[in-house]
């Protein structure tokens, strides 16, 4: 979604104690089949755009997860809202476990090594 550089509002997350599912197949390409828990995507969501579900910063990146509208189409986003800022939490999950079955973790990458899911 971001490069490093474009990362707005982070809040870094040292700590967490995340499900087994998730910190010990992170690494795996089963994980980015795997749908995270709905904590892991809030503390993404945290460090992503300090947890603004409809966060519009201007940096061409909406909502929770600043996903790109390109991406956001590709994912199959459009059946819920022209761009993730303007469409639910949920929806914005649903939509990102489509983008992590397709891309891992990387998709986020700098959020997901400051959360642990992506070593």
């Amino acid at each position: 979604m971001r490069t490093p550089r474009s990362c707005g509002r982070r809040l870094v997350v040292l700590g967490l104690l995340l499900p087994a599912t998730v910190a010990l197949t992170a690494g795996t390409p089963a994980a980015a089949r795997q749908a995270a828990p709905d904590p892991v995507w809030d503390r993404l969501a945290a460090c992503e755009s300090g947890g603004d579900w409809q966060a519009d910063t201007g940096n061409g990146y909406y909502g929770g997860l600043q996903i790109w509208p390109p991406t956001w189409r590709e994912a199959g986003g459009l059946r819920y809202a022209d761009r993730p800022d303007h469409a639910g939490r949920r929806q914005q999950i649903t939509v990102g476990e489509e983008i992590l079955r397709r891309q891992g973790w990387n998709a986020w990458a700098w959020c997901a090594r400051e959360i642990g899911v992506l070593e």
